[in-house]
């Protein structure tokens, strides 16, 4: 009795062949998540220069701003605390 292989063999081809259809599709979508992380790397970076920078330049701006009057007063503060002392030194004597 001869044992007849052709049904295994076509299976066989068609487990192949999707085997390399689903590799390609991997590879595909490989490829696809590639260039769509360039693309949204490049729309954050623009997003970033024409948005995030002026803002981020403005808030320092303010920042400095708030930095000078905080020094002004703590300058403000020490000279009334020198005065106060000196008032007080001249009065108890």
């Amino acid at each position: 009795m001869a044992i007849d292989l052709t049904t295994t063999n076509v299976l066989l081809g068609i487990l192949a062949t999707v085997s390399v259809l689903e590799t390609l599709a991997v590879v595909g979508l490989f490829i696809g998540g590639y260039l769509l992380f360039r693309r949204m790397t490049t729309l954050i970076e623009g997003i970033e220069e024409r948005q995030v920078a002026p803002a981020v330049a403005r808030v320092n701006h303010i920042l400095d701003d708030v930095k000078r009057g905080t020094g002004f007063a703590k300058s403000a503060a020490e000279r009334a605390d020198r005065v106060a002392g000196w008032w007080r030194g001249f009065r108890g004597a």
